[in-house]
């Protein structure tokens, strides 16, 4: 007798076995499905005409697409292939298999709907007793673009080659016209523009020094932004606001390199996610101006943005310049960061935030988008949020 278990891969089953049987109750893709069950996915209908071919349930797309986040996967061609092979994929499609093309233009599609989501998703949380707004911190994070910043062209010589279409687009016209009607005369007078077209024409500098100078030929949208290292990224800057359990309760995606006028319009976003203001605010110097701090105040908001002199001092130990003359509002900021409370305070906005941007990126290898163009890297960030809240909410019920 074999000493080994019997082994037929080609053996079929008489009865398949069922999916909760194969997978643990508690798998993670069961809490997808019964947590996009309670969505309201009505805005999904509202993007498609009454014409057309039958489609693929957004219930379905939309569970796939999270699971897929969740675990990493943010090419449409790697899960359509998952989906084909993977048991938990193939439960969340009901056994449907969604090729590339429709799995990318759903995604594409709904950016309205899958934003709708992510607010629907913290309303979850919040009535689970979580995501509340005592403190919130907020951090931005830069992520390629979809794009080689190899394939760049100056902003100038776009310039020059828009007039120079014009300027040609104005002879064709006028060799179209009738010779009849007196097409002669206006020749003519396209011909005595051309010099104050030409004139227009800066000289074209023999080299651009700075990389903002540029745009990608692949994503006009994308910018050069800095990052770490004192390096030049061309993507865009991912924006969150955490609360202190770790959940994003608002999240958006910007051309900026610089997070300074950011931190109203996102404190304007939680208000809008959760319905309420937090009640205090922690983000680096990036966010620091007076009028911030004076906005904030007005919000009756306890913010904590050092700027970079005090941020340096914070960090490192060395006294800040001076504050003779300066701005009262610079002054009071400093005062009350200087105080221990203060300082230990702004210290937890490291904890509460940048763990997320660790997850989302290391973990879950979102450091670049797939899409183009702004208004889809807002898509791919969103449900990229969403996946992790959901993610989180299955954590924290557990421990529970």
């Amino acid at each position: 007798m074999s000493r080994y278990l019997p082994y037929s891969p080609e053996q079929g089953y008489l009865v398949p076995p069922r999916v909760d049987e194969v997978l643990s109750e508690d798998h993670l893709c069961f809490f997808v499905h019964k947590s996009v069950e309670k969505l309201d996915l009505s805005r999904f209908d509202q993007s498609y005409g009454p014409m057309g071919g039958r489609l693929y349930d957004p219930s379905l797309m939309l569970k796939v697409w999270l699971y897929a986040y969740l675990l990493g996967v943010t090419s449409s061609r790697r899960l359509e292939q998952r989906i084909r092979e993977d048991l938990a994929f193939r439960f969340l499609a009901g056994a449907a298999t969604p090729d590339y093309w429709a799995l990318n233009a759903f995604r594409s599609r709904h950016g309205k709907a899958i934003n709708d989501c992510f607010t629907q998703v913290v309303e979850m949380a919040r009535s689970l007793k979580l995501a509340q707004l005592g403190t919130v911190a907020i951090d931005a994070t830069r992520i390629k673009a979809s794009a080689s910043p190899d394939k760049v062209i100056a902003v100038e010589r776009q310039q020059r080659a828009k007039i120079r279409r014009n300027i040609r687009r104005w002879q064709q016209s006028c060799d179209g016209d009738d010779p009849n009607e007196g097409a002669g005369s206006r020749v003519g007078a396209a011909i005595d523009a051309l010099p104050d077209a030409a004139a227009t024409l800066k000289p074209l500098p023999r080299r651009v020094k700075r990389p903002s100078e540029k745009r990608s030929i692949t994503d006009p949208d994308a910018r050069f932004l800095r990052s770490r290292g004192n390096r030049f990224l061309l993507g865009y800057s991912g924006e969150i606001a955490v609360s202190e359990d770790h959940l994003i309760v608002a999240q958006r995606v910007t051309q900026s390199g610089n997070e300074n006028d950011g931190l109203e319009p996102m404190v304007e976003l939680v208000n809008q996610t959760c319905g309420e203001l937090p009640q205090r605010v922690l983000a680096d110097s990036g966010y620091y101006s007076n009028q911030n701090v004076e906005r904030m105040e007005t919000l009756h908001i306890d913010a904590y943005v050092p700027d970079s002199n005090l941020a340096r001092e914070l960090n490192t130990g060395t006294p800040a310049a001076d504050l003779d003359g300066h701005d009262p509002r610079l002054k009071r900021m400093r005062h009350k960061l200087r105080d221990p409370d203060g300082r230990a305070m702004y210290s937890r906005r490291r904890a509460i935030v940048e763990p997320v941007f660790g997850i989302m990126k290391e973990q879950r290898n979102f450091r670049s988008f797939r899409l183009r163009s702004i208004a889809k890297v807002q898509i791919e960030f969103a449900l990229a949020a969403t996946a992790y809240n959901l993610k989180r909410i299955y954590i924290l019920q557990k421990s529970r």
